[in-house]
């Protein structure tokens, strides 16, 4: 079975950790080799940024970035490409394009940013889920924890940037998970279904 790179993207509140779990159980269903992860990482560097997010300890959005980047560097080098090489599907919750989403919600420059990710891989399959920011937002709302990129007015810039970058990333799919849980899912395996057709 071919190995497959697959990443989740979208504001806080868009479900891309409810459907990269549906697709990974699905995926296992079939009986194809897959590994869930996630940004930021539960190592040493993810962890420091899940502390500081949920403290008042500041940091400028360029240090935070930047330690986004060396947690995605640490996470490619120890999870994801010892996976690929083992003929795996990754399915990650997160990656590159939410430092290019955040960065610039946070006022970061664009060139800045991608000059951070510049030598990071591209995923082989890129979902971008979009409903709209009421949902997200609604979402939020019942959330028991909150940190500090979920404040109101950061979230609205997020959601327009990641809209802005669907252009940027053309083959990236574009889903509206507002619709009903299995519709959307059924979506996603498809299109994950087409690809690792391609790629067999």
């Amino acid at each position: 079975m071919p190995s497959m790179f697959i990443v989740f993207e979208g504001p806080d509140g868009s479900g891309t950790t409810l459907h990269a779990k549906l697709l990974e159980e699905r995926l296992l269903e079939e009986g194809f080799k897959v590994l869930k992860t996630f940004e930021p990482t539960d190592g040493p560097i993810g962890t420091d940024i899940r502390k500081r997010l949920h403290s008042d300890e500041p940091l400028s959005p360029s240090s935070l970035q930047e330690m986004f980047c060396e947690d995605r560097a640490w996470h490619l080098e120890q999870i994801v490409l010892p996976a690929l090489s083992e003929d795996t599907v990754v399915i990650s919750d997160r990656y590159m394009h939410s430092t290019l989403a955040y960065g610039q919600a946070l006022g970061l420059d664009k060139n800045f940013l991608r000059e951070l990710n510049k030598n990071f891989i591209q995923p082989d399959l890129l979902f971008f889920l979009l409903p709209p920011f009421e949902v997200c937002a609604e979402r939020m709302a019942r959330r028991d924890k909150h940190d500090a990129l979920e404040e109101s007015s950061i979230q609205q810039k997020v959601y327009k940037i990641y809209h802005e970058l669907t252009q940027e990333f053309p083959d990236g799919h574009v889903i509206d998970n507002s619709r009903e849980k299995a519709e959307v899912a059924g979506e996603i395996y498809d299109l994950t279904q087409e690809l690792i057709g391609v790629n067999s």
